[in-house]
């Protein structure tokens, strides 16, 4: 993960770091039995202490996860200052993935501690809610706007993932922000994709004589894969394409009964699989794919796959809209078209599949390149450690 990324270059570069989390029971739903057993070999890493709160574990059941976010907001809100008393801290860091509520233990830190806030903005709230689809109430979604603006309102520094955030974010900024207080704060690929692959992937066998597409990551409605289906079904039979799918999520099972049901012989799904086991499949690809339906929200978001596609220096296929779609662009590193059009999706597969080999392998070194200008975690990794010294100072009257 980016967090534990950042840990290790902050512990490596001699910084003292606090990390305060929550018992570890994601993606399970459970409380891992081993911390159960011996918490105490849990408590640091890399060099940073862990500090945990307990919490209602996820479980399986909606309930249980909203349980189980509201739990470590209250845990972490009262137990968290208590476990950190008589501590200073010269910045306080939010991995602000869903859901945003997990930021208000932070501020709660912020006004005791008197140290600067940086949330790091990496899903719109609330407006991903609606957007898939959980919630629809539109006095259910002010509320939620009213505690996100509450939040903003009491953060020094706003790191945003994309250009698009921008303006959403303004919207719930409603006491005046200056403007050097937005920052664009993009994410970087994990080490395992930039490692030179040896061997081959042991998920797949490979084939020269078959054009290989890759989709890995979270199998949801959100990522289209009505559409994508469409595509691999108007391919079949017409040229050599097999589209290989790795991960789960709330659509593997309508996937599974759609391949069976639609006879698509050139559909693999592998199931989930762990990250190290990704970079010899993607470098055993002819094309990675992303894809995303179209929304205000998804738009302006650019997935976390990208950075990683782009990362693994392969050439991309993009069925998806707005930031995601510019960077496919203007890196070089492939082809994209609407979100929603399996037809368009089939035509640029087939245009990619034609190109001659070495075409596609100078897709690739562009998106690497442009990774590399744009996405490299070091260079990141040090603008935030200036960016904590800045405040830090700018807090003190320095």
């Amino acid at each position: 993960m980016r967090i534990n990324d950042m840990v290790r270059d902050f512990t490596g570069k001699g910084h003292e770091v606090t990390v305060l989390t929550a018992w570890p029971n994601y993606p399970e739903g459970k409380v891992f039995q081993p911390y159960k057993e011996n918490p105490e070999q849990f408590g640091n890493y890399e060099g940073a202490e862990i500090v945990r709160v307990p919490l209602v574990p996820r479980g399986k059941r909606s309930i249980q996860l909203v349980a189980n976010y509201l739990s470590f907001v209250l845990s972490a809100s009262v137990m968290g200052p208590l476990k950190l008393r008589g501590r200073e801290f010269d910045a306080i860091f939010v991995y602000a993935v869903s859901p945003i509520l997990a930021a208000i233990p932070a501020v709660v830190l912020r006004r005791l501690k008197r140290a600067p806030l940086f949330i790091w903005v990496l899903d719109l709230w609330p407006e991903t809610l609606r957007a898939v689809n959980v919630i629809h109430s539109p006095k259910l979604l002010g509320l939620v706007g009213l505690a996100v603006s509450w939040i903003y309102n009491r953060t020094d520094y706003l790191l945003l993932q994309s250009h698009g955030f921008f303006e959403n974010v303004r919207r719930y900024c409603t006491k005046p922000i200056e403007a050097d207080r937005l920052v664009y704060f993009p994410s970087w690929a994990e080490d395992d994709f930039l490692v030179t692959t040896k061997g081959p992937s042991t998920l797949v066998e490979a084939n020269s004589e078959t054009f290989t597409v890759v989709f890995a990551g979270n199998l949801g409605e959100a990522q289209d894969f009505p559409a994508i289906l469409d595509a691999a079904q108007a391919l079949r039979g017409k040229v050599a394409v097999r589209w290989v799918i790795v991960g789960d999520g709330r659509m593997s099972g309508w996937l599974e009964e759609q391949v069976r049901s639609r006879s698509l012989d050139n559909v693999l799904l592998l199931g989930r699989h762990p990250l190290d086991e990704m970079p010899p499949l993607f470098a055993q690809a002819d094309a990675l794919l992303v894809s995303l339906r179209t929304n205000d929200v998804f738009e302006k978001t650019i997935p976390g796959k990208v950075q990683a596609y782009l990362a693994s220096g392969r050439p991309i296929l993009g069925m998806i809209n707005g930031e995601a779609a510019r960077v496919i662009q203007a890196s070089g590193a492939g082809f994209a078209c609407e979100s929603g059009n399996g037809e368009h999706l089939a035509g640029i597969t087939l245009q990619m599949a034609q190109l001659p080999a070495v075409q596609r392998q100078q897709m690739g070194e562009a998106g690497r390149r442009y990774y590399e200008r744009e996405f490299a975690r070091p260079a990141l990794l040090t603008r935030l450690e200036r960016l904590f010294s800045n405040a830090t100072m700018r807090r003190s009257g320095r």
